[in-house]
């Protein structure tokens, strides 16, 4: 007895909530949340849970790094949550997998999820054929932090609109910081630099409803000319974040003064950059090739899963973490910000001059192409540019080599669109 006792407990230890105490009579809903929001739903789900006495909600946390793979042997095992939050660029997959249930029909009788709140942006990578299978439980983008001291120095006041200001306030940064600093950080292990500078130009990354790479086009070069450009010119070293001891330590040493990043980082620089250096940083929207541009529309969203036998109860518990107030409170306890305009109207979020400019670029977003083998097709995009800044290639090479790589990736699914 006691090895079996022991045996039950080891069993009970990865699934958390899930071996809590069941109470007789109530409607058991399982939700799966990822990282520190797996955390946070825990205390989420009590409000929640004191309004509908008769669901008991049990929350089971995933890691990040094991969160897809998690979801995907679920799939194959048939135990699946009812309600689950779903990396944005996740949704078109598990939605081609016909996991998801779509959520047309419950917004269309909700009261308390209004779509036209929502940042239309974020609401378009949960649409797939024309159906939404998600609803954003919180939002990021990325755009510039910045050390204003740094470029007030360099003889600018305000942060750049186009390439070309950028440029010109890049090249005077790197003149005014020397040989040992530079005037951006654009770590080479990181994707979303480049997606982002893509992401401004209207042609699309892939071609032929997603069927094949689109890399070699005209825009996509623009924007791998500008981004190589600025390795080229020594405004960015050629080092991966592994190399860096870390990016708020060499932000406040001036090692550069532009970095891309999502608003995770407001709190981290507010807690690590030094008191005297408090008021000399400050974020901003991304530039465009002529104009304020655009940037990713990121995040997670709540899903129901097909599958779910407490599809009503599941749309309840969305419903509640889609109501404005709450939104509010989840951004107060995790820093992640709210898909929802009215959401926005909180004292912290109004405060905030960090904020700000991610308010204002919450506006101006496009989702990646959304196909299951996204993720992997970035990473090659990622792989192909740190070949062309270690001059492995040449621009071309490199392009032509990525198109090859991703139609590779992308033949499976040609292959069931035919025959769809």
């Amino acid at each position: 007895m006691t090895r079996r006792r022991a045996v039950a407990t080891f069993l009970c230890l990865p699934l958390a909530a899930s071996c809590a105490r069941h109470e007789p009579g109530r409607r058991r809903l399982r939700f799966w949340a990822v990282g520190r929001e797996g955390e946070v739903a825990e205390q989420m789900v009590r409000q929640f849970m004191r309004e509908h006495p008769h669901i008991e909600v049990e929350v089971q946390k995933l890691p990040w790094s094991a969160a897809h793979e998690k979801l995907l042997t679920a799939f194959a095992g048939e135990t699946l949550p009812d309600l689950c939050q779903l990396g944005n660029t996740w949704v078109s997959e598990f939605a081609a997998l016909n996991a998801l249930a779509p959520l047309d029909e419950y917004l269309s009788n909700s009261r308390d999820v209004a779509l036209d709140d929502y940042f239309p942006g974020f609401l378009e990578p949960n649409r797939i054929d024309r159906r939404l299978y998600g609803v954003p439980w919180y939002i990021d983008t990325r755009l510039l932090y910045y050390r204003r001291d740094l470029l007030q120095q360099a003889g600018f006041n305000a942060p750049p609109t186009t390439w070309e200001e950028w440029t010109r306030m890049l090249a005077a940064v790197k003149e005014q910081v020397g040989p040992d600093r530079y005037a951006v950080l654009l770590p080479l292990n990181e994707f979303e630099p480049l997606l982002v500078l893509a992401l401004q130009w209207p042609t699309d990354l892939l071609r032929d409803g997603g069927r094949w790479g689109n890399f070699r086009n005209a825009d996509f070069r623009r924007a791998m000319e500008f981004y190589n450009g600025m390795f080229e010119r020594q405004w960015a070293p050629r080092l991966s974040s592994t190399q860096i001891s870390n990016v708020w330590d060499e932000f406040a040493r001036g090692f550069y003064s532009f970095y891309i990043s999502g608003p995770w980082n407001i709190a981290e620089f507010k807690r690590r950059m030094p008191p005297g250096l408090q008021q000399a940083w400050m974020t901003a929207p991304m530039p465009g090739p002529d104009g304020p541009g655009v940037s990713i529309a990121g995040g997670a969203s709540l899903v129901i899963f097909r599958s779910s036998p407490r599809k009503s109860e599941a749309w309840q518990l969305a419903e509640y973490l889609s109501r404005p107030a709450t939104q509010q409170r989840f951004y107060e306890l995790t820093g992640n910000m709210p898909p929802r305009r009215a959401s926005w109207a909180s004292p912290v979020l109004e405060d905030s001059v960090y904020a700000r400019a991610f308010r204002q670029q919450l506006d101006a977003v496009r989702s990646p192409p959304k196909v299951p083998e996204w993720e992997r097709i970035a990473t090659q995009m990622g792989l192909a540019a740190e070949r062309v800044v270690r001059s492995v290639a040449t621009i071309d090479e490199a392009l032509t080599a990525l198109d090859r790589s991703v139609d590779e990736i992308l033949e499976k699914r040609r292959w069931m669109l035919e025959r769809s």
